[in-house]
């Protein structure tokens, strides 16, 4: 299969190596000279350093070369520049199958990528989410990895999830797409919470009970969106949830545990030096909770914390002092 990964950072060049020795495999990224020291030196050293890239993975810079001669693009850009990528596919005759690995709500309007996708490629049915527990680094470095690659189309789901499964990258297929996008994206909240737990020294039972509550948290409003119960409970929900808390190559945990040292946001994400995906999508399921009348406690004291300058501990006493409620 020719296989086009549009997106060349920590996340896009991860699955571009899993699956360039398979497949016939190039990558895409906005800066050229980037990609040429990539392809010269066969690593990304500035968002997988010590990451070997096969020899078998290309790269081009030329986007419409790549969409063109691909039979499958997987788009790999963040949530936020999403919309341009698809509005330039939108310019392309006779797309393939597009699949989306980015996790989040757009910036400002609270749409999911299945909404920009409805919007901006109304025809375009062949479509598909892939997500689930999986740090880049160890993706590229071969390490066993599990997702979920869900579709509207569930037999597309079925033939891809095949397609781009390998001896160390397995693939279930679904038909869920709005529950596997709603898990993707809340959990990157969740795991800022769990990161200031942790940087203020809590304790395993508190951070047992954050996990716990924010997947229901996230269930809730899942579910209130169109998502499946069952889906929260799988790899794009409860999987995805607990590696993201608890690991600490997690980049909106690490928010957390700085953010918990009375570190300042702007500053955190310079130092960090990549997207935190969390840090964009608090305000938007806030939002979007409250219009729908869904009760997300721990959204709110992270989205407080993040943009109001409320204290963690404080936050912490706020949500432990909340009235006391049945469990479900």
């Amino acid at each position: 299969m020719k296989l086009s990964v549009l997106g060349a950072g920590a996340w896009g060049t991860a699955l571009a190596a899993s699956w360039a020795p398979h497949h016939d495999v190039t990558l895409w990224g906005r800066n050229a000279a980037e990609l040429d020291t990539m392809r010269a030196n066969h690593v990304n050293a500035r968002y997988l350093p010590g990451c070997p890239l096969p020899d078998a993975l290309h790269f081009n810079p030329d986007f419409n070369a790549v969409a063109d001669a691909a039979d499958l693009i997987v788009i790999a850009v963040p949530s936020h520049a999403l919309r341009p990528t698809l509005t330039a596919l939108a310019a392309r005759p006779g797309l393939p199958p597009l699949v989306w690995v980015c996790k989040g709500f757009e910036p400002g309007n609270r749409k999911l990528p299945h909404q920009l996708f409805a919007e901006l490629l109304p025809a375009h049915t062949q479509t598909g989410v892939l997500s689930g527990p999986s740090f880049a680094q160890e993706v590229a470095h071969g390490y066993p990895t599990a997702l979920t690659l869900a579709s509207h189309d569930s037999a597309l789901a079925q033939r891809l999830a095949e397609a781009l499964s390998g001896h160390r990258l397995r693939i279930y297929a679904h038909d869920d797409v709005i529950g596997v996008e709603v898990g993707g994206a809340l959990k990157n909240v969740m795991a800022i919470a769990a990161g200031i737990c942790d940087g203020l020294q809590l304790g395993h039972n508190a951070r047992a009970a954050l996990i716990t509550r924010g997947l229901a948290e996230m269930t809730r409003l899942g579910v209130q969106l169109g998502g499946h119960f069952e889906t929260f409970m799988g790899l794009s929900g409860l999987g995805d949830l607990i590696l993201t808390t608890t690991g600490d190559l997690s980049r909106n945990r690490q928010v957390g545990l700085h953010l918990a040292r009375g570190q300042q946001l702007d500053a955190i994400l310079k130092e960090l030096g990549h997207v935190a995906e969390g840090v964009t999508t608090a305000p938007e399921v806030a939002a979007l909770a409250g219009e729908l009348g869904v009760d997300m406690p721990i959204t709110r004291a992270v989205c407080q914390m993040l943009f109001e300058g409320l204290p963690a501990a404080e936050a912490v006493d706020t949500l432990l002092n909340r009235e006391i409620k049945a469990e479900f």
